[in-house]
């Protein structure tokens, strides 16, 4: 068990990688929020968890399978870990965080992984347009007018 990383593993390094690529800026592994999570973006109020599949219990995954020896002890190991992911996420949403988990099975292969952190792009700057008071398409005036023209008429 010693030679599993609990941080700088290559899934992570792949997210990590891709967000500084692509113009966002983090923090890692912020020991003053709860669960302290991997990456934390604070312009966007967002943290993110990339989750090992059977350390984290990734259910309906093929890299989840518990194994053949000592059943209990990783049974229990598993729920418990479950439990404090789920507590953290809440403590996390009531801080005003968002939360984004990403599994390790969906950065595994290269179409998926560029799926996956192509979303994680889309849905960071979607948030980022929510917080600072960006209105969607169909809320704006339907009428534009020039700067030039009277709005009256």
């Amino acid at each position: 068990m010693r030679a599993v990383k609990g941080r700088d593993t290559k899934p992570e390094m792949w997210v990590r990688r891709y967000l500084f690529a692509h113009g966002f800026r983090y923090r890692l592994n912020v020991r003053c929020l709860p669960g302290k999570p991997d990456i934390v973006l604070k312009k966007y109020k967002t943290v993110v968890f990339v989750n090992g599949c059977f350390w984290h219990g990734h259910e309906d995954c093929q890299l989840y399978r518990l194994p053949q020896t000592n059943v209990d002890f990783w049974k229990a190991k598993i729920e418990r870990n479950r439990a404090r992911d789920l507590k953290d996420e809440i403590l996390l949403r009531s801080m005003g965080w968002h939360v984004i988990v990403i599994w390790e099975c969906e950065l595994r292969t290269k179409v998926k992984r560029e799926q996956t952190l192509a979303s994680l792009a889309y849905t960071l700057n979607h948030i980022y347009l929510l917080n600072h008071g960006a209105k969607p398409y169909a809320d704006q005036e339907s009428s534009f007018s020039i700067a030039a023209e009277d709005p009256a008429g």
